[in-house]
């Protein structure tokens, strides 16, 4: 081989080092919850420029993401949604599909699963009820989190910072009934703690009611939220409340699955 032809074999195993090292990278994180580049740079023995590097790859395709006002970092949504695309592991998406079935079979009425996926929540399980007439699948696909009320729930979760660095100050209108100031949606959430389930009422869609209650892992964190929708005149607001039990009770069973207890 002629002195200046690259050698393949040994920018294979540079590429090879390098996904390693990403890897890692992403088991310290999950580990640790978040961790800091300087840190992460001591433990792999590597120089903080080569972190950064890897880092900035990661946090390009969503497999990590920058903690509001700190220089750590945490599992970002692209792990969240590959880990909800298979059935091989005991993951949110195979514990919650039996738990929005019989949901969804109680009611009648469509129920789901969703995660945050920046202001967005993003559906990831269905159960369509007897009630349902399906035209068509919401998993996969994500909603406004202002005007739904699985987002809602998902931002419950999330501190006044947090929610400030998500969500843009003025909210995309829907309907008449779309919140639309972060001021209005924050009151709304306070609502929604409170309590324990959020609500949207005609704020999506004219004709569409819902409500969600947030799921929690064993640190208690909001990790995803269980909502039922149905159209007015088969689901009254008035009678929120009264499924919103329903919703809470099968909740309580995943946070359950999920060792939180609270």
């Amino acid at each position: 081989m002629p002195a200046n032809t690259p050698d393949p074999d040994k920018a294979a195993g540079g590429a090879v080092q390098s996904v390693d090292r990403a890897l890692q990278v992403l088991e310290m994180i999950g580990r640790a919850g978040t961790a800091g580049v300087t840190e992460l740079a001591v433990e792999l023995g590597v120089h903080k420029s080569t972190v950064s590097r890897i880092i900035g790859s990661l946090e390009a395709r969503g497999f990590v993401e920058q903690v509001p006002d700190s220089r750590k970092y945490r599992i970002g949504f692209t792990v969240v949604r590959l880990a909800g695309s298979t059935t091989a592991t005991l993951d949110l998406a195979k514990q919650g599909q039996d738990i929005c079935n019989a949901l969804a079979a109680e009611t009648g009425e469509t129920t789901n699963l969703a995660v945050l996926g920046g202001a967005d929540a993003i559906n990831v399980v269905e159960a369509q009820g007897s009630s349902s007439v399906a035209l068509q699948t919401w998993v996969g696909q994500s909603t406004p989190a202002h005007a739904t009320s699985s987002g809602k729930a998902l931002l419950s979760g999330l501190t006044t910072d947090e929610l400030r660095a998500t969500m843009p100050a003025r909210l995309q209108a829907f309907t008449e009934n779309t919140i639309t100031s972060l001021s209005a949606l924050t009151a709304n959430l306070d609502i929604v703690r409170e309590r324990g389930w959020a609500m949207a009422e005609e704020e999506l869609e004219v004709g569409l009611i819902a409500v969600a209650a947030p799921i929690r892992d064993h640190t208690g964190r909001v990790v995803s939220s269980l909502s039922i929708s149905g159209p007015r005149y088969r689901f009254a607001p008035e009678d929120a409340p009264q499924v919103a039990a329903k919703v809470m009770r099968a909740a309580t069973e995943l946070n359950e699955r999920f060792g939180y207890y609270g």
